[in-house]
Protein backbone atom coordinates (compact mmCIF):
# COMPACT_ATOMS: atom_id res chain seq x y z
CA UNK A 1 0.00 0.00 0.00
CA UNK A 2 2.90 2.39 0.88
CA UNK A 3 4.66 1.63 -2.44
CA UNK A 4 0.95 2.57 -4.17
CA UNK A 5 0.81 6.02 -2.43
CA UNK A 6 4.21 7.10 -2.78
CA UNK A 7 3.75 7.49 -6.36
CA UNK A 8 1.40 9.87 -5.75
CA UNK A 9 3.78 11.73 -3.56
CA UNK A 10 3.73 15.05 -5.76
CA UNK A 11 0.36 15.12 -5.41
CA UNK A 12 0.07 14.68 -1.69
CA UNK A 13 2.44 17.39 -1.57
CA UNK A 14 0.62 19.69 -4.11
CA UNK A 15 -2.70 19.39 -2.05
CA UNK A 16 -0.84 20.08 1.23
CA UNK A 17 0.59 23.27 -0.50
CA UNK A 18 -2.94 24.19 -2.11
CA UNK A 19 -4.60 23.87 1.40
CA UNK A 20 -2.07 25.83 3.53
CA UNK A 21 -2.41 28.82 1.39
CA UNK A 22 -6.38 28.74 1.68
CA UNK A 23 -5.93 28.29 5.26
CA UNK A 24 -3.42 30.74 5.81
CA UNK A 25 -5.45 33.20 3.81
CA UNK A 26 -8.66 33.09 5.67
CA UNK A 27 -6.42 33.28 8.87
CA UNK A 28 -5.26 36.47 7.69
CA UNK A 29 -8.84 37.68 6.63
CA UNK A 30 -10.86 36.04 9.32
CA UNK A 31 -9.17 38.66 12.33
CA UNK A 32 -9.01 41.25 9.58
CA UNK A 33 -13.28 40.91 9.69
CA UNK A 34 -13.04 41.11 13.10
CA UNK A 35 -11.56 44.28 13.61
CA UNK A 36 -14.19 45.83 11.00
CA UNK A 37 -17.28 44.33 12.68
CA UNK A 38 -15.97 45.70 16.19
CA UNK A 39 -16.91 49.10 14.32
CA UNK A 40 -20.51 47.94 13.71
CA UNK A 41 -23.29 47.53 16.06
CA UNK A 42 -25.44 44.47 17.19
CA UNK A 43 -28.18 44.07 15.32
CA UNK A 44 -27.51 46.27 12.68
CA UNK A 45 -27.53 45.11 9.26
CA UNK A 46 -23.39 45.56 8.57
CA UNK A 47 -23.19 43.41 11.99
CA UNK A 48 -25.29 40.74 10.83
CA UNK A 49 -23.54 40.60 7.46
CA UNK A 50 -20.06 40.27 9.30
CA UNK A 51 -21.14 37.23 10.81
CA UNK A 52 -22.00 35.84 7.88
CA UNK A 53 -19.25 36.63 6.23
CA UNK A 54 -16.94 34.72 9.42
CA UNK A 55 -19.47 32.12 9.59
CA UNK A 56 -19.02 31.14 5.53
CA UNK A 57 -15.54 31.62 5.62
CA UNK A 58 -14.55 29.55 8.94
CA UNK A 59 -16.65 26.69 7.63
CA UNK A 60 -16.63 26.71 4.11
CA UNK A 61 -12.96 27.07 3.29
CA UNK A 62 -10.63 27.65 6.76
CA UNK A 63 -12.00 24.34 8.48
CA UNK A 64 -11.62 22.15 5.13
CA UNK A 65 -8.79 23.70 4.40
CA UNK A 66 -7.78 22.91 7.83
CA UNK A 67 -8.35 19.18 7.65
CA UNK A 68 -6.72 18.73 4.32
CA UNK A 69 -3.42 20.60 5.64
CA UNK A 70 -3.53 17.80 8.39
CA UNK A 71 -4.13 14.97 6.57
CA UNK A 72 -2.40 15.57 3.61
CA UNK A 73 0.53 16.59 6.44
CA UNK A 74 0.51 13.86 7.89
CA UNK A 75 0.55 11.64 4.58
CA UNK A 76 3.51 13.14 3.63
CA UNK A 77 5.57 12.67 6.75
CA UNK A 78 4.51 8.88 6.45
CA UNK A 79 5.53 8.51 3.26
CA UNK A 80 8.87 10.74 3.54
CA UNK A 81 9.35 8.78 6.98
CA UNK A 82 9.97 11.90 8.29
CA UNK A 83 8.48 11.36 11.79
CA UNK A 84 11.86 10.64 13.04
CA UNK A 85 12.52 14.25 11.90
CA UNK A 86 13.16 17.40 14.74
CA UNK A 87 11.99 19.64 12.33
CA UNK A 88 8.96 17.74 11.34
CA UNK A 89 8.03 17.37 15.05
CA UNK A 90 8.66 21.00 15.68
CA UNK A 91 6.79 21.86 12.62
CA UNK A 92 4.08 19.59 13.71
CA UNK A 93 3.85 21.29 17.22
CA UNK A 94 3.53 24.78 15.35
CA UNK A 95 0.64 23.13 13.27
CA UNK A 96 -1.22 22.11 16.31
CA UNK A 97 -0.64 25.80 17.92
CA UNK A 98 -2.25 27.05 14.69
CA UNK A 99 -4.78 25.03 14.92
CA UNK A 100 -4.94 26.40 18.46
CA UNK A 101 -5.05 30.08 16.75
CA UNK A 102 -8.03 28.53 14.58
CA UNK A 103 -10.43 27.31 17.50
CA UNK A 104 -9.79 30.48 19.06
CA UNK A 105 -11.15 32.52 15.98
CA UNK A 106 -14.01 30.22 15.92
CA UNK A 107 -15.05 31.17 19.37
CA UNK A 108 -14.32 34.69 18.86
CA UNK A 109 -16.97 34.32 15.70
CA UNK A 110 -19.35 32.75 17.61
CA UNK A 111 -18.67 35.76 20.59
CA UNK A 112 -19.79 38.08 17.76
CA UNK A 113 -22.82 35.78 16.01
CA UNK A 114 -24.02 35.92 20.08
CA UNK A 115 -22.78 39.54 20.37
CA UNK A 116 -21.18 38.80 23.20
CA UNK A 117 -17.91 40.20 22.28
CA UNK A 118 -15.56 41.92 24.45
CA UNK A 119 -12.44 42.37 22.49
CA UNK A 120 -11.21 45.55 21.54
CA UNK A 121 -10.20 46.71 17.48
CA UNK A 122 -6.88 46.77 18.50
CA UNK A 123 -6.57 43.41 20.24
CA UNK A 124 -8.04 41.54 16.50
CA UNK A 125 -4.84 44.21 14.79
CA UNK A 126 -2.49 42.52 16.82
CA UNK A 127 -4.05 39.05 16.85
CA UNK A 128 -4.27 39.33 13.21
CA UNK A 129 -0.03 39.20 13.40
CA UNK A 130 -0.13 35.47 15.49
CA UNK A 131 -0.68 33.25 11.98
CA UNK A 132 2.29 34.97 10.74
CA UNK A 133 4.76 34.46 13.64
CA UNK A 134 3.99 30.95 12.93
CA UNK A 135 3.52 30.85 9.08
CA UNK A 136 7.61 32.61 9.25
CA UNK A 137 8.49 29.53 12.07
CA UNK A 138 7.19 26.63 10.20
CA UNK A 139 8.35 27.92 6.61
CA UNK A 140 11.83 27.97 7.79
CA UNK A 141 11.35 24.39 9.46
CA UNK A 142 10.35 23.38 6.06
CA UNK A 143 12.86 24.74 4.39
CA UNK A 144 15.99 24.94 6.20
CA UNK A 145 15.01 21.56 8.25
CA UNK A 146 18.34 22.92 10.92
CA UNK A 147 17.70 19.40 12.86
Amino acid sequence: MKTFLADYYLWFKALHIIAVIAWMSGMFYLPRLFVYHCETTPGAPDYQRFCVMERRLLKAIMTPAMVVVWIAGLMLAWLGGWFDAGWLQMKMGLVLGLSAVHGANSRFARDFAQSRNLRSARFYRLWNEVPTLFLIAIVILVVVKPF
